[in-house]
């Protein structure tokens, strides 16, 4: 067998092991909240800076605007955000916070503290966080420059 074929040789194997790893330690939180990982992940962006186009919340999240827009229909319908034609440029949607939306802020402002200490490892530690954020910043960087060329 090839040595670069084996699974614990693939930088996509552990990058999948931990991503899915990682949503699964939110989930217990996310439920209590009612919403799923892409949502908060939504909500995370709209409490940083509410009112906010389509295309910035997708660029922000590194999604196309077609992924990103079913899963703003669903939160609009569950009374988490609205989307309005822009009134400067009617093309353009703007999603904003309803006030439930608002409020689902405090309620997980503990989520990220508590998930960060079920991940905590020998290696993974406060001090280690933003080399390991700076890391794979520069690699998504990386990966989507090479994907828009």
């Amino acid at each position: 067998m090839h040595e670069q074929l084996k699974l614990e040789n693939q930088l996509c194997f552990r990058l999948y092991a931990a991503s899915r790893l990682v949503m699964q330690a939110y989930h217990p939180y996310l439920s209590e909240l009612g919403i799923t990982y892409p949502q908060y992940l939504v909500l995370l962006v709209l409490w940083e800076q509410d009112a906010q186009p389509v295309n910035d919340l997708a660029r922000r999240l590194h999604l196309e605007t077609n992924t990103v827009t079913p899963l703003l229909q669903r939160m609009e319908k569950e009374g988490l955000v609205t989307r309005k034609r822009g009134k400067e440029d009617g093309r353009q949607v703007i999603v904003s916070l309803t006030a439930s939306g608002r409020e689902m802020e405090d309620r997980a402002a503990a989520i990220p503290a508590a998930v960060g200490s079920r991940a905590a490892c020998s290696r993974l530690t406060p001090a280690s966080v933003p080399e390991l954020f700076a890391t794979l910043d520069d690699l998504i960087a990386t990966l989507e420059d090479q994907a828009a060329e």
